[in-house]
């Protein structure tokens, strides 16, 4: 790999935000500053994150909008889901 170990743990951090993973958070932003990462890094780090989590939030809430207008047979059917039933 040719990213540093601070470039991946502040790429963590968002990534850590845009899934919502309190822990991984904690672990990747401790990570990171044990790498060199400042606090302002960090911090730009976490307002990407949230920034991509909020356009995937609106993108999934069109979506689910679109599928509650469906007709049932349009619909998943039961098992062919992501596994989260």
């Amino acid at each position: 790999m040719t990213l540093g170990n601070k470039t991946r743990e502040l790429i963590a951090v968002g990534a850590s935000v845009t899934a919502n993973c309190q822990p991984c958070l904690q672990y990747h932003l401790n990570k990171a500053l044990e790498c060199g990462a400042n606090e302002q890094e960090c911090a730009e780090a976490i307002e990407t994150g949230k920034a991509v989590r909020k356009g995937a939030a609106a993108k999934m809430d069109k979506f689910a909008l679109t599928l509650s207008a469906a007709a049932p047979s349009d619909a998943v059917t039961a098992g062919e889901g992501c596994g989260c039933s």
